[in-house]
């Protein structure tokens, strides 16, 4: 009997009979106490001549997959006779249910630098209903974005989600993806889920530097504080991973001033005399604060111009 089935239905069942005549082989029909079935038995008057169940409750598979009765007749004799045969129904499955996630929404954390062919998770729907009904497959649906589809790839049998190519925080700090298990029913169904991935920045960007010249060459007797130069600073990176810092190389007459945050003034720190020094290769790195750390230099040419500081001498006075 098909779960589908609806209220009062009726499945006609076949009487008992009685070899007695007369009163003998009057009989009456008693059905076991149920919550499903009805009996449906032949009346005095001839209204109702067939015999049957008729359905009560709506039947449920998953609940009660088979169902125990016992139908007793009883005769008219004195004393009265009685006979009883079991009925055992089964209920055959309706594709009723449909798949569902063990949640609605799945978060998954992944690095930046996982290689290609990553499992990101395995996704597990189930179905209660039977057989093709509660086979499910497994697909993303039809909403979702370009450029989810093409960094990942869903298994429609087992449900696990891969990384198909390579994931850039610096692209894309997540992606939304819409899951949805259809079963295999001739009406199937189908259920939803959302997973959630959150792209982990790793520190794959060095830092980055630009210069701007203000005041090249320099001349010999420029102020200490003159500002050579403005240097801006950058990172792709976040958090740690594009904080960055700046240092000038050793021994020379120039110093690095943070003026605001990623910005840097080259200013003068010593007196210059063009005589003794005419030209500085000033060496600026810039490192971030990543484990490890990345760095990028650059190098600034300074050139000392020269001013009317020395007078004429002779090698003999």
């Amino acid at each position: 009997m098909a779960e589908s089935r609806p209220l009062d239905s009726l499945f006609p069942l076949e009487g008992a009979s009685d070899a007695d005549i007369g009163a003998n082989a009057v009989l009456t029909y008693r059905l076991s106490p149920n919550e499903y079935f009805s009996l449906e038995k032949p009346s005095d008057d001839e209204r109702i001549k067939r015999l049957g169940l008729v359905l009560r409750k709506p039947l449920d598979r998953e609940e009660a997959p088979e169902i125990f009765l016992v139908l007793t007749a009883t005769d008219g004799g004195k004393p009265e006779l009685t006979g009883t045969v079991q009925l055992l129904i089964t209920v055959l499955d309706a594709n009723d249910n449909a798949p569902t996630f063990d949640r609605t929404l799945y978060t998954v954390k992944l690095p930046e630098n996982v290689p290609n062919g990553t499992l990101v998770i395995k996704l597990n729907a189930s179905d209660l209903d039977e057989g093709s009904n509660g086979d499910i497959i497994y697909s993303f649906s039809t909403d979702i974005l370009p450029n989810v589809k093409s960094k990942f790839h869903i298994d429609p049998v087992t449900g696990e989600i891969m990384l198909k190519g390579y994931i850039d925080f610096e692209e894309s700090k997540s992606y939304e993806i819409f899951v949805e298990g259809i079963d295999k029913g001739q009406l199937p169904l189908s259920g939803h889920c959302t997973v959630m991935v959150e792209v982990e920045d790793t520190n794959d960007n060095v830092p980055i530097m630009e210069f701007k010249s203000l005041s090249l060459p320099i001349r010999e007797d420029a102020p200490l504080g003159t500002v050579i130069a403005l240097i801006s600073v950058s990172d792709l990176d976040s958090g740690v991973n594009g904080q960055v810092t700046c240092t000038l190389s050793p021994h020379v007459p120039f110093k690095l001033v943070s003026t605001f945050k990623n910005y840097y003034s080259l200013v003068l720190d010593s007196t210059l005399d063009r005589e003794s020094v005419s030209h500085y290769a000033v060496v600026v790195t810039a490192r971030d604060r990543g484990s490890p750390s990345l760095s990028a230099t650059a190098k600034v040419s300074v050139e000392v111009a020269d001013v009317n500081d020395n007078a004429p001498a002779f090698a003999q006075p």
